[in-house]
This record gives structure tokens, sequence and C-alpha cells, in this order.
């Protein structure tokens, strides 16, 4: 098998990149067919005698133009990501963000006429065969709605969101792409990005560690006055809408786009907090074996092994594609049409923005991923993670468009399934004690991010919204209340925490989803349950995984455990039994 390429083609989707002029014209059309949903929607209403007929003609149009919208919003993801200083590209963010509010102005305009019709008329609506199979979004349309404000005052926060709201996180990730660290290696000063810079935290000598940490404290202190304004005026701005909207709990947004309930959410942070006492035991181990009295939050991702194997990326992908077909052959095909199709780009090189993600192009039924890889396990990890977002988006590729749209923590589940099932088999395939130790290690860790790290995340998150709607919290107490959640989210097993997390971790800056951050560990914690019953089921596992999949989309995360689990996610066992088999490795591990 030949070398695989680490950087992504974009050329077919639109030939000519942020200059592309088939892409011109794409978005003009995108523009066109939201007038239409707008005239069509101002001929709706409830008492007309072909009102069905309409909605039904409405709603195919909606769908159309929705994968539209999609594919070019993804298209701009990837270019303002390859290259932070592409003006072209920077200038067709804007244009996003503006055609995004005109696009929801539609939805939450639909919603608000949906609400209008009579209920008899409504349950005749959704059984019509044209509709077959969207009636829960279609629902959830019609209730979203009475949770609204009044059209012309929701098509008005839609509006200034674009150079309000939306802008922040536009400034805040303009700034990210700008910085340089300046790094001592060898004698030699080095500038890198803030991604690259990142990519060292995972050095094997402490001492490179400590100075790539300290020098990413500086460059984040430097700009944490422009930051605590992005900060702020993000939340000041969710806090005053949700003043006149009425919504007294700050979770209400999250949790309804996640389709949860808050027992759920309180369910599964009341099991990790009960349960944290095995990992807080792995980081004292982990602290005797690196030689120190107390890890620092520089050490928590250290390497433990003294020999630091590093694959190149080709190296990664037969592994993926390896382990994949463990469990699913189809999934494994699927990972290597990808990486032969050139959908990822994985180059380590400067002028990338930080992080990784996954995007959809439901137009062209492509998929396309970003990262920056540097050869480490971490590294493949991520690049397993992503493509089980890949997965999960291609076997809906065929469904409704309204059925398409899951929520972010059930997507996290499909990621997160395919990073274990790499991280399991590595395990198995160890040739030495150490090796094997080191690699149960680097799955711990995965374990101590997603019931500390996270947790941490979300209890910052929490605190500072509190604080918020008394006034803007200056970057100084923002620290502050960082390393009050760290200290409580790691039960103060560290001796040094990241103060300025709140600033470096893009998640609390991102406006597509508040709280940005449980997800990840619900995810992780049903996807184990998920593993779980594809160890059992073996062979037979594969169709069912399709089939949870493909569900994600049209019912609630409680009906989708009791459906394909038979679980109820709102008691602690469930919980729990996840976080049990977590613990089952920190076990080992101390153990050896």
């Amino acid at each position: 098998m030949g070398e695989y390429i680490p950087t992504w083609d974009l050329e077919s989707l639109f030939p000519g990149g942020s200059t592309s002029k088939e892409f011109k014209v794409y978005l003009e059309n995108i523009n066109e067919e939201i007038k239409v949903l707008s005239d069509q929607l101002r001929q709706l209403d409830s008492e007309r005698k072909n009102l069905v007929e309409e909605v039904v003609s409405f709603i195919r149009q909606l769908e159309q133009t929705m994968f539209h919208f999609r594919e070019a919003a993804a298209f701009i993801s990837c270019l303002s990501a390859q290259d932070v200083t592409d003006e072209h590209a920077n200038t067709l963010v804007s244009k996003r963000g503006a055609l995004s509010a005109s696009f929801q102005g539609v939805l939450t305009n639909a919603m608000q006429k949906f609400a209008a019709i009579p209920e008899e008329t409504w349950i005749e609506l959704v059984k019509r065969t044209e509709l077959a199979g969207i009636e829960f979004v279609m629902n959830e349309y019609r209730d979203t709605a009475k949770d609204l404000l009044s059209t012309e005052q929701e098509l008005l926060i839609n509006d200034l969101s674009v150079d309000g709201y939306h802008a922040w996180n536009q400034m805040y990730s303009t700034i990210v792409g700008n910085m340089k660290v300046e790094i001592e290696e060898d004698g030699e000063v080095n500038s890198y990005s803030i991604g690259q810079a990142s990519n060292k935290l995972t050095a094997e000598a402490r001492t490179t560690r400590k100075h790539v940490f300290e020098k990413l404290q500086e460059a984040w202190e430097d700009q944490s006055s422009l930051f605590a304004q992005t900060l702020n005026h993000l939340a000041g701005f969710r806090l005053q809408t949700y003043k006149h909207r009425k919504w007294e709990n700050v979770l209400k947004e999250p949790l309804k786009i996640n389709r949860m309930k808050q027992e759920t959410l309180d369910a599964m942070w009341s099991a990790i907090s009960n349960n944290k006492q095995p990992f807080v035991d792995y980081l004292h181990r982990k602290a005797e074996i690196l030689g120190v009295e107390k890890l620092s939050v520089y050490d928590v991702g250290a390497p433990i092994a003294n020999d630091v194997r590093r694959f190149s990326y080709t190296e990664g992908a037969d592994f993926i594609i390896e382990q994949f077909r463990t469990f699913s052959p189809k999934m494994a095909d699927f990972a290597q049409m990808a990486f032969e199709n050139r959908w990822i780009e994985a180059e380590d090189r400067a002028g990338k923005r930080p992080g990784g993600f996954c995007t959809s192009f439901p137009d062209s039924r492509e998929t396309r991923i970003f990262m920056t890889y540097s050869g480490t396990s971490s590294n493949i990890s991520t690049l397993a993670h992503e493509l089980g977002h890949a997965y999960h988006q291609h076997v809906m590729n065929d469904l409704h468009g309204l059925n398409q749209r899951y929520a972010m923590n059930v997507a996290e589940t499909a990621s997160t399934f395919a990073e274990m099932i790499v991280a399991d088999a590595t395990i198995g395939q160890a040739k030495t004690k150490e090796e094997k130790q080191a690699l149960l290690e680097d799955k711990i860790q995965r374990s101590v991010a997603f019931f500390m790290n996270i947790h941490a995340r979300y209890l910052f998150e929490l605190n500072f919204y509190k604080e918020r709607e008394n006034g803007f919290v200056p970057a100084a107490r923002l620290n502050e209340m960082m390393v009050e959640a760290q200290k409580e989210a790691y039960q103060d097993a560290l001796d040094e925490y990241d103060p300025y997390f709140w600033a470096s971790k893009l998640h609390f800056h991102i406006t597509t989803t508040p709280f940005y951050n449980f997800p990840y560990t619900f995810g992780y914690l049903f996807s184990l349950g998920i593993y779980a019953h594809a160890k059992e089921k073996g062979g037979n596992f594969e169709e069912e995984y399709i089939a949870l999949l493909r569900d994600t989309g049209r019912m609630s995360v409680e009906d989708l455990a009791m459906k394909h689990l038979e679980a109820d996610i709102t008691k602690e066992d469930f919980w729990e039994s996840a976080i049990r088999l977590c613990a089952r490795d920190v076990k080992e591990f101390l153990e050896r």
C-alpha cells in the first residue's frame, strides 16, 4: 500500500479555494433559496385550505437549502482553518455569519408558523407520507417556538448576532490565529503557532514541557484582556437573550440542543464526582513514576515511557484502518476511502488554526477532517476520533436532511467509540510490559480528561455565568475561577494548574453551542456502554451500531439509550457501571 498524503483535497468540492467562482455562485444560489423559503412562509397561514400541501412543499425546499447551507458553511470552515492569514477566507466567514442569520431567521419563523397550526391539523400533517420519519423533528420545531419570543423579536436577535454574538467568536479565532510562541530548542529560538506549540506539551523531557507551558502562559497572558472581552460579551449576549425569553436556567439551551434532560446531566456528574478516587490514585502513581512529589498540569499528558514511539501519517492511518476492521469492516472501508481520497488535513505546519474538527458536506455526501499530526499516539487517537465523526455522518447520508441534525453529545459518542477501538487494540498488541503499561496509561489519560478536565470546564462555566449576571468579570477573576474549578475537578491532586485555560480553550468561545463541554463526557461514557455491548455481540454488532447512529437525529438521548441499550440514563447506575470499566484500567495500571 502506498503513502497517504496528509493534506486534504478541497478542489474537488469547489475549485479555486477562497476565490472560487463556482463557490461564489453557490452562495448566491443559497441566498435565492432563502428568499424562496421566506416567500413560502409569508403565504403560510393556518386558515388556508391547502395548508398541508404548502407545509410539505416548504419542508422539501427547507431540506434542500439546509444541505446547501451546511455545504457552504463547511467549505468556509475548512478554508479559514487551513490558513488563518487567508483574507478572502476571513471575508467568507463574515458572509457565512450573515447567511446563517438569514437561514436561522427562516427556521425561527417556520417554528412560529408551525406553533400556530391547530392541533388537529398538525396531527394530520405529520402523518403525511411525504413527512414520514421526521415527526420527531417537526414536533421539536413546534415545541421550540413555545419557548421563543415573537417572530419579529427573534429575527432581530438573529440579525444582531452577526456583528455581535458571532463576531466575538470570530475575533477570538483571529487573535489566536495570529499568535506566535517563541520556544528555545537546542540553543535556538523557534517561532510556532499556538497549535504547533501545544503539541509539544506531551514532550518526554519535563524541562521541555515546563518551558513550553510557561511560554504558552505568557502568550495567553499578553492577550488576556482581549480574551476577557470576547468571553464576557459572548456570555452577556446569551444572558440578555435568556432574560428576554424568561429562561432562568443557563443550561436550558444546551440541554435542549443536546436533546437531554437535566436529570440525565445531574446523574452523570453525580456518578463521576462520587467515583473519582481511582483516578486520583492514578495521578499520584504517575507522579511517582515521573519522579515528582505532585504532578503539574503539564505533566498530566506526559508520556511515562523513556522512548516515545512516533508514527508516520501512513503508519497511523494503516493502524486505524486495521483496528476499525476488527469491529466494523464497513467503518474500516470508509476510513480507508477517506485517506485515499484525501479528506484529511493533517500536515504539521504553521498558519493553521489549533485543534481538530470534522465537518460534513451533505450536498456532496462527503466529509473533511482537520488536525495537526506530529506522529504521537495521541495524534492517532485524535485522528480515529474525527474519523468516528465522519463515519457517523456517512451512515446517515441517505436519511431525510432534518433527521441528519444529531446533537453534539451523541456525535461525541461515535467519535469516542472509534477512539476506544484503537486504544484497546493498541494495548492488546503491545510487545513488552513497558509498552503495554505506557499504552494503558495513555488510555487512562482519556478518562482523566473526561472526568476531570471536562468537569473543570463545566464547573468554571457554571460559576462564570453566575458572576457574569452581576457584571463584567475581569481576567484576573477568570484566572481565579479557572483554578478553583480545576482544583475541585482534579480533587486537588495537582500542584500547579492552568489559570489561562479559559482563554486557551476554543470551546469557551464557540457560539454554535453553549456549554461545549459536558457532551464530551456524555459521549465518552455512553460509548463505553455501546462498546461493552459490542464486545458481547461480536460479529452481530455492526448493523446494530449503524442502526443506533441512524437514530441519533430523530429521538432524545434517553429514548435512544432505552431503545438500543435498554438503559435508563437518568439514573446514576448506568453511569457508574461505565465508570467502573474505566476504573478497571486504573486497577490494572496500579498493579503493574
